[in-house]
């Protein structure tokens, strides 16, 4: 438990480093190297090693094209390199037929997708309301979706060791209990209520935020936070049926006591993209 504590603290220490320079370059390269980092720990999870190392080579160059270019002439090339990726897949895996399981080939590109997705919903985040306009909003709701993930995530946890008695998906996940998640959900609504409120006390005295906080939008944000923390859930649960399936117990070992990168952000992977549709087609239209 101590392993976790000092790990969890450091994490959020490095976590406000880099929301610091979220207006610079150095955001979108911290957010595209944990996106490889979560790709590779799939490459490893699907059985790939050394002898396979083209596949990870080929998503490289594909996943910082999409997180890194902004101009629309590099935004262009998205498509026809897609197109590119998705062929050499299928010529790698004609070429290595009787060597190459495609349920791992398929699995290992899936996922890969769902990842960038899910990072790429973050900066999207930024690009989508830039600071000269919207000040501090994509912090905020970049902070309101970890909320929404690690606040329901914290809240399951101990709801499910105080009030479990009913098992929610006991192949996939054993530990996880239908009181823990009904906790998980209120734990996501109260952290991003909590997280708004400070928001609103801050831009009282300073401009930190661009909506102006009302009633209302405390509504929408407990809709919001409910459905976040069931797509929460959905996510965990997928990475832990991969997890199954695979036969490890964790992604990495990057953060002692808490596994890999999608160890910890697996439940952020379908709340990201989430968050940042609806910010793009609801929340400024209250």
């Amino acid at each position: 438990m101590k392993t976790r504590v000092i790990t969890a603290a450091v994490g959020l220490a490095l976590l406000a480093v880099v929301l610091a320079f979220f207006d610079t370059i150095l955001f979108d390269l911290v957010l595209s190297a944990v996106c490889l980092i979560a790709v590779h720990e799939v490459f490893s999870a699907m059985g790939f090693g050394r002898k396979q190392w083209y596949l990870y080579v080929l998503a490289v160059p594909f996943t910082l094209l999409v997180m890194l270019t902004t101009s629309s002439a590099a935004r262009s090339l998205v498509l026809p390199v897609s197109f590119v990726v998705v062929l050499l897949f299928n010529v790698i895996q004609i070429a290595h037929v009787q060597t190459l399981d495609f349920g791992k080939l398929a699995g290992y590109v899936y996922f890969s997708g769902v990842i960038i997705f899910c990072f790429y919903s973050l900066i999207h985040l930024k690009r989508m309301l830039p600071f000269t306009e919207y000040r501090y909003d994509a912090v905020y709701f970049i902070l309101l979706t970890l909320c929404f993930a690690w606040g329901g995530d914290t809240a399951a946890y101990f709801a499910g060791r105080a009030f479990g008695r009913h098992k929610l998906a006991p192949v996939v996940s054993p530990h996880k209990t239908v009181e823990g998640a009904v906790g998980g959900i209120a734990g996501s609504v109260a952290a991003g209520c909590l997280l708004t409120a400070a928001y609103s006390l801050l831009s009282a005295g300073y401009p930190v935020i661009s909506i102006q906080i009302r009633p209302k939008h405390y509504l929408v944000l407990i809709l919001t936070g409910a459905v976040a923390s069931v797509l929460g859930i959905l996510g965990d649960l997928f990475a832990s049926a991969v997890k199954r399936q695979a036969g490890i117990k964790d992604y990495g070992t990057i953060f002692p006591g808490h596994g890999g990168i999608l160890d910890r952000f697996d439940s952020v992977m379908f709340i990201a993209p989430f968050v940042s549709i609806a910010v793009r087609y609801f929340l400024y239209m209250l």
